[in-house]
């Protein structure tokens, strides 16, 4: 008897109903199982905790805040990332990027705020989220002319800028894995580096011997598993959950009614406009790894997102907040592209933000586990970015040249972080930030030397010829 064939090209051939189905949703808006949507949410709040935590650990002593005050900043956090990370997924009007989207306090803010706040109290608060509030509202009014860069954004623009994002983020990682505190006696002891380096061969392990909903949650699963191992060697931290309160909220304006210094004004200026160009990049790089490109209104509604969410956050006594770049690494390696699970993270980040106690169990997870975690998260993030470089003609004219150079700049910071010691500390808001100047690099070179005074014919293929979206990078 004659095989059947396979395939039918016949008009009556029964075509497959999936194929028929024009209303079946794109997996960004897809829904989950609640337990998925919960534990695929607790995993992405695991991935980012430390980054919401640490910025108001080092402002709060600097600007003379008691150890109660400064947790009270902490929980602030949490609860304004949650609000900023609701905006960006489900926003409303055309506000949110309606991506995977996860939001927190940005980094980029942390030295200009310890400049304008040190020593001075609660009124240094004050004045910091007077800066931060002028500095969001004009940010939101910038993003719909801001989110047309989106032009300058090439292949070869985003493939250099979402490599340099995965690179940049990897020292935090060995920070991390060598215990977070440089001053601490047990910083970088062979512990530690080895607790880092169990948890990441457990996560590896995990995501090889795992399939299906178990496979995708590898990341938490591996740090409960690291964190477990962590309590007889010692490295766990009970404290937190001893002091912390079971009830709080983060009353409107503890510190006092905002105040406004132009100096303040200017520098946090300066920070919203780093956070919008690594927010644009962010964006970019999630487009392509959850097969949704982000286009000019995406960026527009996920940058109002970025600053409404800023210049709300001081009400509640939160920072400026801004994409977080780890947790796009998790998206990539998960393939768990609802937003609406980030969505559930962002409940949970709010939920810790009214309980402490919840909090601080999150905050059990030991550094160097976490660290041995993110060198998988962040590198990640780097191979989605090296794939997207293998589909920008780096062949064609100068676009070599341009990864070169702009990636060469980018990794200034991270090699050598006193390179711009001697350069006035506003300009060190944007030179330290590797991500900010390389992106600045390459755009500028792909404009001079695919733009400016070349045929259109030269140009064709680099700026603007549609090139294959690389697939998430996976383990």
């Amino acid at each position: 008897m004659a095989a059947t064939p396979r395939f039918r090209n016949d008009a009556s051939a029964a075509p497959d109903p999936e194929s028929l189905r024009s209303d079946r949703k794109h997996p960004v808006d897809e829904t989950l199982p609640p337990l998925k949507m919960f534990t695929s949410g607790l995993q992405h709040v695991a991935a980012m905790y430390a980054g919401v935590v640490a910025p108001p650990m080092i402002v709060g002593p600097a600007v003379g805040l008691t150890p109660k005050e400064t947790a009270f900043l902490m929980g602030a956090s949490l609860f304004t990332a949650g609000i900023a990370t609701l905006l960006q997924t489900l926003g409303f009007w055309r506000i949110g990027a309606r991506l995977p989207f996860v939001n927190g306090v940005s980094f980029a803010g942390v030295t200009p705020m310890v400049a304008i706040g040190k020593d001075r109290g609660h009124d240094g608060i004050a004045v910091i989220f007077g800066a931060i509030i002028v500095a969001s509202l004009l940010g939101f009014v910038l993003a719909p002319y801001f989110c047309k860069l989106v032009r300058f954004f090439p292949p070869v623009v985003t493939g250099t800028v979402i490599t340099l994002i995965g690179v940049s983020l990897l020292p935090v990682a060995f920070n991390w894995s060598q215990g977070g505190n440089a001053t601490a006696d047990d910083y970088g002891s062979t512990t530690n580096i080895t607790m880092a380096a169990v948890t990441l061969v457990i996560v590896l392990a995990l995501r090889k011997l795992l399939r299906g909903f178990l496979q995708q949650i590898a990341i938490l699963l591996g740090l409960v598993v690291g964190t477990l191992i962590a309590i007889p060697v010692g490295i766990t931290d009970f404290g937190a959950i001893k002091n912390a309160d079971v009830v709080g909220f983060p009353t409107p304006f503890h510190f006092g009614a905002p105040q406004f210094e132009i100096a303040a004004i200017v520098s946090m200026c300066i920070v919203m406009l780093v956070c919008m160009t690594e927010s644009t990049a962010d964006m970019l790089a999630l487009g392509k790894i959850v097969d949704r490109p982000a286009d000019e209104r995406t960026i527009e509604g996920g940058l109002r997102a970025d600053t409404l969410g800023s210049a709300i956050s001081p009400l509640f006594n939160g920072f400026m907040c801004s994409a977080f770049a780890q947790n796009i690494g998790l998206v990539a390696m998960t393939k768990v592209r609802s937003r609406f699970v980030v969505a559930a993270g962002g409940g949970i980040l709010i939920l810790l933000g009214l309980c402490p106690v919840a909090a601080s169990v999150i905050a059990l997870v030991p550094l160097p586990v976490l660290g041995g975690a993110g060198i998988v998260l962040f590198g990640s993030v780097a191979a989605s970015g090296i794939q997207t470089l293998a589909g920008a003609a780096l062949e064609k004219g100068e676009n070599a040249l341009i990864v070169a150079a702009a990636v060469g700049v980018g990794l200034i910071p991270i090699a050598a972080p006193e390179f711009y010691h001697a350069f006035p500390k506003d300009l060190l808001v944007v030179l330290d930030s590797g991500i900010s100047t390389g992106c600045v690099v390459a755009i500028v070179l792909n404009l001079a030397f695919n733009h400016l005074g070349r045929k259109p014919d030269v140009e064709t293929g680099t700026a603007h010829e549609p090139v294959k979206e690389p697939q998430a990078a996976v383990l």
